[in-house]
């Protein structure tokens, strides 16, 4: 397994694991849940309809997309490291 799957990987759950948390921490509404829900379901979908090869692979970086505004819904901004 190459380091580009492992980040698709690692996107992919931290995607669900975000939103779970928004929710239950309650800082994400049903609607906002929904939301993202959505948008990840039309790039699921849109992404796989599009003819061109390469179109397939970037539902992990529109998947990075989404894991970004779930960090500042969630968190109010950026995450700070130090």
């Amino acid at each position: 397994m190459g380091s580009i799957a492992v980040a698709s990987f690692v996107g992919y759950w931290v995607f669900w694991i975000l939103l779970v948390y928004g929710f239950v921490v309650g800082e994400l509404t049903l609607k906002q849940v929904g939301v993202f829900l959505t948008l990840w379901l039309v790039g699921r979908v849109g992404l796989a309809q599009i003819p061109w090869g390469p179109a397939r692979a970037m539902f992990s970086p529109y998947v990075a997309g989404l894991d970004i505004g779930l960090v500042f819904a969630i968190f109010k901004g950026d995450v700070r490291l130090t």
